[in-house]
């Protein structure tokens, strides 16, 4: 196998550089990016990049059964007053009963095609669905989370595969919900599921655990140390992934309960730090988008989901200002493109204050690039894998950009991420990718893109014939 690369330019930590030789081991991992290398030779037999290289972003938030009821609850129903995101999660767990271990799996292999193709090379899993129907355990306990991780080995995505402890319906240790019972596990059960899908399913570069907290609505406090002290005795420093401050009736539940809001408290009783994300963050005052930044913790921001459910606007502009992390995620699937998520990020800013280019800074005048920089970055450090930058040490990730596509052909490459992320028309301008220097996606065309699709739309008419 040719694991050297040359791209006549290519996007580097310090910027677009030209004439790139990248070269990786059999593990899938840099050894080298040289650039300005020289020019090699027909003969050399180097493979050339078909056009600009940049590195694949990763997506720190998915769960991935919700891809298949996208577009299924863009409707008010008569008996609903008020149409938000508790009477979307109403219609989401009717959805969620009715999903097979191979159904998720079918969607999965699906979903991370169409993540690779936007560019999107790596995926946070958020996943709580994790018994049958009826609420028992499978067998298996990590039936369900099986089949996802197989679905990302199969499709080629690196993922962090982030088992979820649910426990409660609401702040007070509320008994779960009867359309929850698919999702509720102890502390100790979800450490369990963990070590079982580690037994059969090692880390390895492409596969990263931790865990997710759902929210402080459903876990304790007391059950948030225990899976936290767990996890490290199992694996030190993985992942900790939670939503929180999605929407402002948490806001108000966790003061009435707490006696804080939700980020000040989790502040208050935990060392949040660069191993965390959370999840949305969308409501957070000022001191605390002063703690979230200096924390070094990633504020995971899902703009498409964010939007569609009528969330709010999280405080970027304040936050990016003070330094603050951030990565993006594609979360309900609404939508699966960066570019989008980006954009809204931006968008969201503008329509708020009112002005043109809120999140450029003195340092970085052009706003795709700031973003794109931040995202890749803090989706790096969400996933808790070596990704996001073309640099030795790190997965050979990248995206293959068609430099004839209309949106940048003929522009300098200091355009080029606008334009990438700016401009929607038509087609994205993502031609191939590679993950772990293997070309999972050529000339636009998923190597599994069929047969997935088929099993995906067997999964979905299942599911629908259901409903």
């Amino acid at each position: 196998m040719n694991r050297t690369l040359f791209a006549e330019h290519a996007l580097l930590p310090d910027g677009w550089r030209r004439n790139v030789l990248l070269q990786w081991d059999e593990h899938g991992v840099l050894a080298s990016v040289e650039a300005d290398a020289a020019v090699p030779a027909p003969s050399a037999g180097i493979e050339r990049a078909a056009g600009p290289l940049m590195p694949g972003m990763p997506n720190l938030h998915s769960h991935a059964f919700q891809r298949a009821m996208a577009g299924l609850t863009e409707f008010r129903a008569l008996a609903v007053a008020n149409d938000d995101f508790w009477s979307w999660r109403d219609l989401m767990y009717r959805f969620a009963a009715r999903i097979t271990p191979e159904g998720i799996g079918a969607v999965a292999r699906w979903l991370y095609i169409e993540m690779l193709k936007a560019g999107y090379t790596s995926v946070c899993e958020f996943h709580y669905v994790h018994h049958a129907a009826d609420g028992q355990r499978y067998a298996n306990v990590a039936e369900m989370a099986r089949h996802v991780v197989e679905a990302a080995g199969q499709t080629g995505i690196g993922i962090t595969m982030l088992p979820v402890l649910y426990q409660y319906s609401g702040f007070g240790a509320q008994p779960p919900r009867e359309d929850q019972r698919r999702f509720i596990n102890t502390p100790d059960a979800l450490l369990g599921l963990i070590d079982s899908l580690r037994g059969t399913h090692g880390e390895h570069a492409a596969l990263r655990y931790g865990v997710a907290p759902h929210s402080l609505r459903a876990v304790s406090g007391e059950s948030l140390r225990d899976v936290l002290a767990g996890l490290d005795a199992m694996l030190p420093r993985a992942p900790v992934h939670i939503h929180i401050a999605e929407q402002t009736a948490e806001v108000d539940a966790c003061l009435a309960t707490e006696g804080a809001r939700p980020v000040q408290w989790l502040f208050d009783n935990f060392a949040v730090d660069a191993r965390w994300c959370l999840v949305h963050a969308t409501h957070v005052d000022a001191q605390e988008t002063v703690a979230l930044a200096k924390s070094g913790a990633v504020a995971g921001l899902c703009l498409t989901t964010e939007a569609n459910l009528g969330d709010g606007v999280f405080p970027a502009h304040a936050y990016l200002a003070l330094q603050g992390r951030i990565g993006i995620g594609s979360d309900s699937h609404i939508a699966v493109d960066w570019r989008s998520e980006l954009r809204l990020l931006e968008y969201g800013q503008r329509l708020t204050r009112r002005q043109r280019n809120v999140l450029a800074a003195a340092d970085e005048p052009f706003v795709a690039d700031r973003l794109v920089g931040a995202a890749l970055a803090g989706g790096a450090l969400a996933t808790g894998r070596a990704v996001g930058a073309l640099r030795a040490g790190h997965r050979a990730d990248w995206i293959v950009l068609d430099a004839e596509h209309p949106t940048i052909a003929g522009q300098d490459p200091r355009t080029w991420l606008s334009g990438v992320v700016f401009c929607e028309h038509g087609e994205m301008p993502v031609r191939d990718v590679f993950v772990g220097g293997v070309k999972v996606v050529d000339n636009r065309r998923h190597r599994d893109e069929d047969a997935a699709r088929a099993d995906y739309r067997a999964a979905l008419d299942v599911l629908l014939d259901q409903a």
